[in-house]
């Protein structure tokens, strides 16, 4: 085949592309016929209106799909800005509840002092009044000492220094004395 060649490029002489001599019925001609009939068979069998339908078909799809999609976005959207509100909502709430915390304690802490110094003051009271029985019962039990002790030297004098005689004028004299402050 390569030796045809070499002589058909040394004769100078191109192959004639043309049929039986005439020069309409050539390779070109034929090629252009069959993509004319097949173009033919095409609109014949509506392949572009198949395939415009397909083309539809899958555009509505797409179309379906990207409004179920922004209908999830948006429902998304929606989610998202309910529990951004949940979250401010229970932010807010645990601030309130932190703060009702704080003055509770506040308040615990304000009566515990308060009791504290009730209680100070209280056993402070209890304990002066202790002390204070205390030095009441020590003068009175002091006082009976001394009374039982005058008593007791005002006997033994009364029993050295006075006799009967001096005892009944002593007597007589208070009896007097009684009858006198008594009126």
């Amino acid at each position: 085949m390569l030796d045809l060649i070499i002589l058909a490029s040394e004769a100078g002489e191109h192959a004639d592309p043309s049929i039986g001599g005439i020069h309409l019925l050539n390779a070109t001609f034929f090629v252009s016929a069959a993509m004319l009939i097949l173009i033919g068979i095409i609109l014949y069998k509506k392949v572009p209106a198949t395939i415009g339908a397909s083309l539809d078909r899958k555009i509505a799809s797409i179309k379906a799909e990207l409004d179920e999609a922004q209908a999830l976005r948006a429902d998304a959207e929606k989610l998202r800005a309910e529990y951004e509100a949940k979250l401010a909502a229970a932010t807010q709430e645990a601030a309130d509840m932190n703060a009702r915390a704080e003055a509770e304690a506040e308040a615990i802490r304000a009566k515990a002092r308060t009791d504290a110094e009730n209680l100070i003051v209280r056993r402070q009271k209890m304990a002066t009044d202790k002390i204070a029985a205390a030095e009441r019962a020590a003068i009175a039990e002091i006082r009976n000492k001394v009374a039982t002790a005058a008593a007791g030297a005002a006997a033994t004098l009364i029993a050295e220094n006075h006799n009967a005689d001096a005892d009944k004028s002593l007597v007589d004299s208070t009896v007097a004395q009684l009858g006198m402050r008594l009126n």
